[in-house]
């Protein structure tokens, strides 16, 4: 294995803790099989058939760090189960769900210390109930910063979020954006978007694409300017719509009066948000780094997910340069 300085630096890695079942009382989570042995996990009323959790590294950390040797990976943050955000529920039990989901990534990553960091769980339904646990999380626990969704009843923008960005600048820790299906926190999904693994791709795509505009057009960035924030999956469909928010604020006189009159003025918000490379392959990561450069992109690899290859390496010569972004983004 490579020294501590060198090799590649995952930030999309998802956990499923031990003990998490049956924590947040009738909504779950719960695991079990079928008759025939696949998998099947439940949170609220969503099933996500087929992916098995037990004895891999989701929730096996001598397999995970196996794996990560494998492939080069020297430091892994690892995130909560987007099925588990629980974004959705009564805040008090969420909050407590929480506390607990918290206490055991602390643990978990105390075991590696040198090889992960740990990103925590908030009860974004309450904000104020967020800022408590954000402080208990990063000043007791030593977490890494918040993760969480796109659907938690409120935009990106919204003023009441203005404290919550304030307590992760002061503690210097960046915030996690990545998406859960649509149904599990947010509104039930079209019907149409319930087909072909569209809630995993197309969907996925439309809560970052709108967290950016949200951050972007809404002030957010302008309000908190040393807020680092980072997308999943390349922050959707940032790469192609690009253009379109240039032209929002060269032709919108409400972009004009929020601040943002300019496709320059777009150039440099969206140049200060990070962008996670899981998006298939090398020629999306480019489009995206001819967008917003190829300093503020950072490896991701879904490890061990659905969509997980270990044997594509779509980041190539570009590896180590966006490694070192990350370091930069997790203060490691």
């Amino acid at each position: 294995m490579a020294d501590g300085s060198t090799g590649l630096v995952d930030v999309h890695a998802h956990v499923v803790l031990e003990g998490a079942f049956g924590r947040a009382g009738r909504h779950g989570p719960e695991l079990s099989e079928r008759a025939d042995g696949t998998p099947w996990f439940r949170v609220c009323d969503y099933v996500l058939e087929g992916v098995r959790y037990r004895e891999s590294p989701f929730m096996n950390l001598d397999l995970r760090l196996e794996a990560m040797d494998r492939r080069g990976i020297r430091l892994q943050a690892l995130s909560p189960n987007p099925l588990t955000y629980f974004h959705g529920i009564d805040a008090s039990l969420a909050a407590e769900f929480c506390r607990w989901h918290n206490d055991a990534m602390a643990e978990l990553v105390a075991r590696a210390p040198d090889r992960l960091v740990g990103f925590a769980q908030l009860p974004m339904q309450d904000p104020d109930a967020a800022v408590v646990e954000l402080d208990r999380a990063v000043g007791d626990l030593g977490l890494a910063g918040p993760y969480v969704g796109t659907d938690f009843g409120r935009p990106f923008d919204a003023p009441e979020l203005d404290e919550l960005y304030a307590a992760m600048v002061s503690h210097d820790v960046p915030l996690m954006i990545h998406p859960a299906p649509p149904g599990v926190d947010g509104p039930a999904p079209l019907e149409r978007l319930q087909r072909l693994d569209m809630d995993l791709t197309v969907a996925f795509t439309l809560g970052e694409s709108v967290a950016v505009a949200e951050l972007v057009f809404g002030g957010v960035l302008d309000r908190h300017p040393h807020l680092d924030v980072c997308l999943s999956h390349g922050g959707g469909a940032t790469a192609v719509l690009a253009g379109r928010l240039r032209r929002i604020g060269e032709a919108r006189a409400w972009a004009a009066d929020a601040g943002i009159g300019s496709a320059a003025a777009v150039d440099e918000r969206l140049g200060r948000l990070w962008f996670d490379t899981h998006l298939g392959d090398r020629a999306a990561i480019e489009l995206l780094a001819a967008q917003v450069g190829w300093d503020r992109l950072v490896p991701g690899t879904n490890f061990a997910g659905w969509d997980d290859d270990p044997d594509h390496h779509p980041l190539g010569d570009r590896a180590d340069a966006c490694s070192a972004n990350a370091r930069r983004l997790l203060r490691r």
